[in-house]
């Protein structure tokens, strides 16, 4: 996360108040092993929700608390994974296995919602290789390119510290990207910002057109126009009604 951001979306995000869980749940002995719930307690499906932040310890889930409680406020349980990240005991594989140890902890149908990096780890769980597939995946703005990304530099060579250097890069490379790693049974949406600075959308277009080459579920990409990083997780802007409209269509 860098600079102003299209319009000043990254400041009226960061701008936004804190707000409290309702109750938190923990999956795992790790500080960072928790999950925020927003919502009446309810058997139905639960949006699990993934933060970004190029996967880095700086930015955590808190940052999301004002979408979590305003899609609570609007009829949909939410639950804010933390998850341990590079730089305080995560990484790849285990930020990954933290995703799914939340999923299985929940114990409840789940729809997955990641933000850009949160994206990312949110498309991973489209591979039928997953231990827990959600029911649904929608992912805004995500890293949904590995490779690209890292050749892009982004975020001053976020994927580089994500993956690790050192032996075995080519294949921790092709187990965390999800072009290599392309949706099975899971529908999956991507809501991605024409004028994304810290994504750029040809991210999303070559997932997209990866999916195409393979011949299996191709996701469906909705591109916004003028639309940048944060405005599509930020209540109250067009971006937020067009995810509010797309979770409620399940």
């Amino acid at each position: 996360m860098s600079g102003a951001g299209a319009g000043g979306e990254e400041a009226a995000l960061f701008g936004l108040a804190p707000v409290a869980p309702d109750a938190t749940l923990a999956y795992g002995p790790h500080p960072d092993q928790v999950i925020d719930l927003y919502g009446p307690a309810a058997d139905g499906p639960v949006v699990l929700l993934l933060h970004g932040g190029f996967w880095r310890a700086a930015y955590d889930r808190t940052h999301l608390s004002p979408l979590a409680a305003e899609l609570a406020r609007h009829g949909l349980p939410v639950a804010l994974a933390e998850y341990r990240r590079a730089g305080a005991g995560g990484g790849w594989p285990r930020t990954y296995e933290d995703v799914t140890a939340a999923v299985a902890a929940l114990e409840r149908p789940v729809l997955a919602v990641g933000h850009s990096a949160g994206g990312h780890l949110a498309l991973l769980l489209a591979d039928r290789r997953a231990p827990y597939a959600p029911r649904r995946i929608v992912a805004l703005a995500p890293v949904a390119d590995l490779a690209h990304a890292h050749e892009l530099g982004l975020s001053d060579g976020a994927v580089a510290e994500f993956l690790g250097d050192g032996p075995g890069w080519a294949d921790r490379l092709a187990a965390a990207d999800p072009v290599r790693r392309l949706p099975g049974a899971v529908p999956v949406t991507v809501l991605h910002g024409t004028e994304d600075a810290e994504v750029p959308v040809e991210l999303s277009r070559r997932y997209v057109r990866a999916a195409e080459a393979a011949g299996g579920v191709v996701p469906e990409l909705r591109e916004q126009a003028g639309t940048g990083h944060y405005a599509p997780v930020t209540p109250g802007t067009a971006a937020f009604r067009v995810l509010l409209a797309t979770l409620r269509s399940t």
